[in-house]
């Protein structure tokens, strides 16, 4: 049986230490895209979503008028402050094996425009900059309550990974542990710093910008890349040159960089779809617990769920069953679909 070279391999992930697995060859041949996505035709204001400017809450809490970043403690949080109390008697049980704890944390909803028709990849660059700003004023916020060990900023954008409300938002969840990524990311650098005395991020960085093939977006203090072990069809993670381990060093210009980088990446999903594309947005950063994070890099990891226009990657037998990745496409072409996209097509709302 023939296969075509360098279509059916494995990739070591050397941030979460796992292999993951590149089966292309039985794979769709790569894609040419779909050009410039239509406008939005939802209306602006919807009066009976629960982020809109002036509507009520499922608590009775009601929204300002707001025009800029609305941010509020979710209504509905899966952490909280007043979280309920764990008897002593049920906090360690079976001489230790099961515990439980408080879900002790805050929730919050950050809603980046007033309008439920747009997205971040719409709206102007300098719109997209004051979230990224007032996502560092959460995390020194955060950094300051004893409680809180650690952030978690993500945005779930799209039916097609769950969310209900389309209004353009994102959630916090500011924690007392540290997310098993983050975890992972911050043994496989402290490892690799032992072994070869670099920084296991900064390695990465130069091995993207030295094969370049992957890389989607790169300005003056970010760069974006489809990592050579994605484990998604489109999955990119965004850098910011400089290295920092949370949102709160990164200085104002700095942000500014991760923003464009970050911008160009979701506006070449729409270009290459054709619409406004879902995926998934984590920002990974070290915890906020007062430890040394200085070899922390943190990053945007972009992970969306679709492989081609309707069709979705499902995660099965290998990924939940066996915990590790099987890819259906190889990072390369998918990078170049995404480079091939014309970003100056790109229609812009004000």
């Amino acid at each position: 049986m023939n296969h075509d070279q360098n279509k059916w391999e494995q990739r070591w992930h050397p941030l979460w230490r796992e292999w993951i697995v590149y089966a292309a060859h039985r794979n769709f041949r790569p894609w040419n895209g779909e050009g410039a996505p239509s406008p939005s035709d939802a209306p602006a204001y919807v009066p009976d979503c629960y982020l809109c400017p002036g509507n009520a809450r499922i608590h009775g809490h009601r929204n300002p008028d707001y025009n800029d970043v609305f941010i509020f403690d979710n209504d509905h949080p899966v952490v909280g402050m007043d979280a309920p109390i764990i008897a002593p008697v049920q906090a360690s049980v079976h001489d230790g094996l099961y515990t439980r704890r408080r879900a002790d944390g805050i929730a919050r909803v950050v809603c980046y425009d007033s309008r439920h028709n747009v997205s971040l990849a719409q709206i102007p660059c300098e719109k997209v900059a004051r979230v990224f700003l007032a996502w560092r004023e959460q995390m020194r916020e955060f950094q300051a309550i004893p409680a809180i060990k650690f952030v978690l900023i993500f945005e779930n954008k799209g039916e097609v990974v769950g969310v209900s409300n389309p209004h353009p938002h994102c959630q916090i969840y500011a924690t007392n542990f540290t997310f098993m990524h983050v975890e992972r990311e911050l043994a496989a650098a402290a490892d690799y710093r032992r072994e070869t005395g670099r920084n296991l991020f900064a390695a990465v960085i130069a091995a993207e910008q030295t094969d370049s093939i992957r890389i989607i977006a790169e300005n003056e203090g970010a760069v974006a890349f489809v990592p050579f072990f994605a484990r998604y069809a489109y999955e990119i993670l965004v850098f910011p040159k400089q290295r920092h381990s949370t949102l709160i060093t990164m200085a104002d210009e700095e942000l500014y960089h991760l923003a464009d980088a970050f911008q160009q990446v979701i506006r070449r999903y729409d270009l290459l779809f054709g619409f406004s594309f879902p995926y998934v947005m984590s920002i990974l950063q070290a915890p906020v617990d007062g430890g040394d994070y200085s070899d922390y890099h943190l990053h945007l990891s972009m992970q969306p769920p679709l492989r081609l226009p309707g069709l979705k990657k499902f995660l099965a037998g290998p990924e939940i069953g066996g915990g590790n990745f099987m890819a259906d496409t190889m990072p390369e072409e998918k990078a170049l679909e995404l480079k091939n996209t014309d970003l100056s097509t790109y229609r812009e709302c004000d």
